[in-house]
């Protein structure tokens, strides 16, 4: 099962504004060395709506080379058209990819029948596992419980991210699926209140900068230890609001910059760079944490 701590990968680009596959390898190897569980590439973190479908897929592919068998890797292969998202989750099959990630189609606002139909087009088209990813802040589309229990019969939806932050979809999702369907959350500053909910994880941007922490944190709850997993998570939860002072991955890529991880902190428009105020917010709580890379 794809459980515990996830990273949201941001994509590292160069000079020219292309990926910098330095500093790719580079984040790979510092999540495969502080215990992340898995890798979500292409996703909103990694700024997949500025990619050509050329770079999406050799970023994938990168993504996995890098990897070297190592840590389960997660492509995200949605869009708001079903005939393109079956196109960018054909192109990686037979990749090694672990899972899909899919979110809901964006600026259409389709149905509950609508959102029905997408994914089970999707999933029927191949045989990669496929997680949902609902996102309602982002795209205007609410994935509603009723139907996520519908979409779970379908044997290659294993899961979904769930971004909402309402705690009480766990409930309602998890007591109408299958005991192996995976809930991971997709908002940080609740995930651990998630998983003790009985969510099986998070899908985190925190891990970019804190890795071991997220790690440790989901550990710790999967297992039941409570006490110590809001220990850690009291240390993180300044963390969690600083990457989101501006819309992700803003933040968050500077932060990874500023830390050493990635060479170059640049974003592709209509993504712009941090703001003066937001970086002094953030140096102090990088530096209150004691974040070393």
């Amino acid at each position: 099962m794809l459980t515990g701590s996830i990273v949201a990968l941001i994509t590292p680009m160069d000079s020219k504004g292309n990926i910098c596959k330095i500093s790719l390898k580079k984040l790979i190897t510092y999540h495969m060395q502080n215990n992340t569980k898995a890798i979500v590439t292409v996703g909103t973190t990694g700024e997949s709506s500025t990619l050509t479908p050329e770079e999406h897929h050799y970023l994938v592919l990168q993504t996995i080379d890098f990897s070297q068998g190592k840590i389960p890797i997660i492509a995200g292969t949605g869009a708001n058209s079903t005939g393109e998202a079956i196109l960018l989750t054909k192109k990686i099959e037979n990749t090694g990819i672990a899972a899909c990630l899919t979110v809901t189609p964006y600026y259409n606002k389709p149905t509950q029948k609508g959102l029905y139909q997408h994914f089970k087009s999707i999933a029927e088209s191949t045989n990669i596992p496929q997680i949902l990813y609902n996102v309602p802040t982002r795209t205007g589309c609410d994935i509603l419980p009723e139907t996520v229990i519908k979409l779970s019969r379908i044997h290659n939806i294993i899961g979904i991210k769930e971004a909402t932050g309402d705690l009480s979809r766990v409930y309602q999702i998890k007591k109408k699926v299958q005991k192996d369907f995976i809930l991971l959350s997709g908002d940080d500053n609740t995930a651990l209140d998630f998983i003790q909910l009985g969510g099986d994880g998070v899908i985190s941007v925190t891990a970019n900068i804190e890795a071991k922490k997220m790690a440790t944190m989901c550990d710790l709850a999967l297992n039941k230890d409570f006490s110590n997993a809001r220990l850690i998570n009291s240390e993180l939860t300044p963390i969690h609001k600083a990457l989101f002072l501006e819309p992700n991955p803003i933040p968050v890529k500077w932060a990874a910059w500023k830390l050493g991880l990635i060479k170059r902190n640049n974003l592709r428009l209509p993504l712009t760079q941090l703001s003066k105020n937001s970086k002094n917010i953030i140096n102090k709580v990088i530096n209150k944490s004691h974040i070393i890379m």
